[in-house]
Formats: C-alpha cells, sequence, structure tokens
C-alpha cells in the first residue's frame, strides 16, 4: 500500500522533530517515521527498577535559542532549569571546590574576576589563560586544520592549564579533549558560550527526564500541527519516482512523497542516499564518531550540593543531582557524564564501579560514608560525530545534489558542534529548503 504526503521526515529526534513543525507550519502535509517506539532520537530516557535514567546530561546554554524555541513550541520548558547567571562549581581531590562565576560587566570582561581566583591554576597560568582567550576570540571558525590543544599549547598554556580549564568546556561540547579536538570547532564554543554576550553561556539542565521533556511534548506537539507520526517504522529504501518525488519503502508498506528530509545519524542517512548520491558521500565513514558513557549511582543520602558540578585531576569530568522531587530526603541519585570515552567504553561495569565510586568518594566527602544502593551504566557508541581536524569540510549541507531530498542532523554544516542545538538548527535549516524558503 502506498500513502501520499508532500514532506515525509525520516527520523524523529530533535532535527526531526522540528523540521516536521517547521513544514507543516508552511502548510505542508507531513508524515513523520521513526524505527523506535518513542520520539526523542539521541535523547531519550530508559526505565530501571522504577527509576527513569537519561541516556545521557544533555545541557544547553542560554545562546541555545533554537533549542529553547523548540522545547517552547512543544511545550517541554517546565522540565529545564536555565541559570540566572553562569557558576560552574569545581570539585578537585583535597581541595576547596572553585567557583567559575561570571560577573555583570559586558563580555570579555564578565570572566575576568573569576579566572583571577581560580586556584585551581597558579597565577602564572591564569594570567596565561586571559591572554590565550582574548587571542581565541579571533580566531575563525574555517580554522580546521589543526587542533584546539596544539593551538592553546602555542598560546602558552601549560598541560594543567588546558586539563584544569579548557577541558571543562571543550570535553562536553566537543566530546573530544582539546588535544584531539578542532580548533575552529573550539574556537567557535568559546566565541558563542562565553567571549561574545556575558550571558550567553549560562547553563540549562534538563530536570525532569528526557522522555517528559521532548519525547512526550513532542508527539503531542506534532498531533496538534496535523503531523502523522508512526513509530516503530523502518525506512527500508528509498526511490526517486519517475516524473520526481520519492518513495521511502517500510517493511510493510511504502509512503509516496514530493519531498524528504533525511534526520538519523550519518551512517544510517548514507545508506538511505540514492546510488550515485551514496557513492559520492565521503561523510559517511569519515565523520567518525566519539562515545559518551554515563555512571547512574543512587546513594542513601545527599552527597552533592548544588544541581551539577564539574571535576578536575580525578576520572569524573561531571557529576549532576539526578534526584526525582518526589524522594525527598530518601537518598540522591547522581549521574557522572564522560565524554570522549573511548577507554571507559571497553571496561565492564564492575571495573567502572571500581574506578568512579573511589573518585567521587576523593570529590564528595559525604560519599565515603554513604551506602550505595545503585549503580548503572548507560552507553552511547556513536554519541556525536568525531570533531577532529578536518571535519568542517566533511559536513554536508542540507541541500543534497537531488532536488527534494533534504539532510538534517547535528552531524550536518550548522556550524555548530553536535548538540541539542545544533540539531535544532538543522532542522530549520532542512524544512526551510523543503519549503523553498532557504533562497536555494
Amino acid at each position: 500500500m502506498t500513502r501520499a504526503a508532500g514532506v515525509v521526515v525520516i527520523g524523529g529526534g530533535v532535527a526531526g522533530i522540528t523540521a516536521a513543525l517547521d513544514c507543516a507550519d508552511g502548510g505542508a502535509a507531513v508524515t513523520l517515521v521513526e524505527v523506535r517506539p518513542r520520539l526523542g532520537g539521541a535523547a531519550y530516557s530508559i526505565e530501571r527498577d522504577g527509576l527513569a535514567l537519561d541516556n545521557g546530561q544533555h545541557v544547553f546554554l542560554r545562546c541555545c535559542t533554537a533549542y529553547r524555541a523548540l522545547l517552547a513550541r512543544i511545550g517541554g520548558d517546565g522540565g529545564v532549569e536555565l541559570q540566572r547567571r553562569l557558576a560552574i562549581p569545581v570539585l578537585r581531590p583535597g581541595q576547596q571546590a572553585a567557583l567559575l562565576r561570571r560577573s555583570r560587566l559586558p563580555a570579555p570582561a564578565h570572566l575576568a574576576g573569576t579566572l583571577l581566583r581560580y586556584h585551581h591554576l597558579s597565577r602564572r597560568e591564569r594570567l596565561a589563560a586571559g591572554r590565550a582567550a582574548l587571542a581565541l576570540a579571533r580566531v575563525g571558525s574555517d580554522r580546521d586544520g589543526e587542533t584546539l590543544g596544539a593551538w592553546l599549547e602555542q598560546h602558552g598554556q601549560s598541560p594543567r592549564a588546558i586539563a584544569n580549564l579548557w577541558d571543562l568546556i571543550a570535553l562536553p561540547t566537543l566530546n573530544l579533549p582539546a588535544a584531539e579536538a578542532s580548533l575552529g570547532l573550539g574556537a567557535f564554543v568559546f566565541q558563542q558560550g562565553l567571549l561574545g554576550d556575558a550571558a550567553a553561556g549560562d547553563i540549562g539542565i534538563h530536570r525532569a527526564p528526557l522522555s517528559d521533556v521532548i519525547g512526550g511534548p513532542a508527539a503531542r506537539a506534532l498531533e496538534l500541527a496535523g503531523v502523522e507520526v508512526r513509530l516503530r517504522w523502518r525506512a527500508a529504501a528509498l526511490a526517486q519516482r519517475t516524473g520526481g518525488g520519492f518513495e521511502v519503502h517500510g517493511e510493510r508498506d511504502t509512503l509516496s512523497a514530493e519531498r524528504v528530509i533525511i534526520a538519523v545519524p550519518h551512517t544510517r542517512a548514507a545508506a538511505l542516499l540514492p546510488g550515485g548520491l551514496r557513492d559520492a558521500a565521503r561523510w559517511a565513514e569519515q565523520l567518525g564518531s566519539s562515545p559518551i558513557v554515563n555512571l547512574h549511582v543512587v546513594y542513601d543520602r545527599k552527597v552533592l550540593e548544588g544541581r551539577f558540578a564539574a571535576a578536575v585531576e580525578s576520572p569524573v569530568q561531571y557529576v549532576f543531582d539526578r534526584t526525582p522531587e518526589s524522594w525527598g530526603d530518601a537518598g540522591q541519585y547522581i549521574a557522572v557524564s564522560l565524554s570522549g570515552a573511548r577507554a571507559e567504553m571497553r571496561m565492564s561495569a564492575g571495573e567502572l564501579r571500581e574506578r568512579y565510586l573511589p573518585a567521587l568518594e576523593a570529590l564528595l566527602p559525604r560519599a565515603a560514608g554513604a551506602t550505595v544502593e545503585r549503580f548503572v551504566v548507560t552507553r552511547e557508541h556513536a554519541a556525536t560525530f568525531r570533531a577532529a581536524p578536518g571535519v568542517r569540510a566533511l559536513r554536508p549541507a542540507a541541500r543534497t545534489a537531488v532536488p527534494g531530498l533534504l539532510l538534517a542532523g547535528a552531524w550536518t554544516a550548522t556550524g555548530w558542534p553536535a548538540t541539542l542545538e545544533g540539531a535544532a538548527r538543522s532542522g530549520h535549516a532542512a524544512a526551510a529548503a523543503a519549503l523553498g524558503q532557504d533562497g536555494g
């Protein structure tokens, strides 16, 4: 059976949801298909023994305007919390915590005071970091042939300064340490979030499970917009029709469409392209991937103050308080997020427990006397594309060489790293191209 639609969106993640809503707003008849039984793509929750666990601790910044607008559109913004002013507690074993906090001064002066007080670096390292930040503000996003780490070394940054300051931002945003990440993308991140508008880097976190912030609200918003959503529907093949348009073949039926937006991970997207286009898609293999591992730990008491904290000189990178509001004082659920986690991907749950529970005790003194009631590991083998040098030239635009066939996803040429914001922006770009609103 073949069913006709103006636009078929393949993929129900943030990019696909955004594209489908835009196309529906533009007057198109839209069908969205998703192979999973839920929406949200890479941002989802699972349930283990009655506890909702997010697959990753996704954060966003005040400057993530497209993602924040999507949450407002679907009604998911009630499940997030945005800092009034950037503040990152930075823990170090055996030391007093430092606080990276912006002032009310305009950028870049808004970070000068907190950098001068940042005692996880020496005074000389702090002054050198300030000079490097001013120089990084002038680096273009086209500087993609070298690593951020090499550039920082050339600008007087010691290995400790890179680890204790620059990687605090590089790792969670680029999913790679500065030593491996593209200079162009790294410069973009620091410029966009920290060196431009003073308020841009204020951090937003998801207080409710991702399924309640994105998946459920998106399903309701798509229905209200008139989008037909088909879950558990795998797009097996895509064919061009004689005379124009496409047929999207599923396992049980076929969808006919004038335009198709492919909004799935890059390796799967390449497999759906028509033959000639697929052969030319260098990004299919060369974009690569970088993993994320999350450790979900439930203690019998409160061990972490505040919503989250970063860590230096520790295997822990970031730790978040994910305790459900309904628990009251019945314990605390914290999540440890490990970006660029190639080594951790190879470790068993037992090995991770043996390594990270003592590391948490070294950072959080209350954890030393607490009972661990649960320890769960979640892994994303290909959480993001690999943001290494050369990546800029590989990322494809929304338009392909086939009229009416568009691409969306955080891996496309948004200029942003692989973030929720990049995914939302890619959805807007693909929808604009599908509706002929991009000038192309």
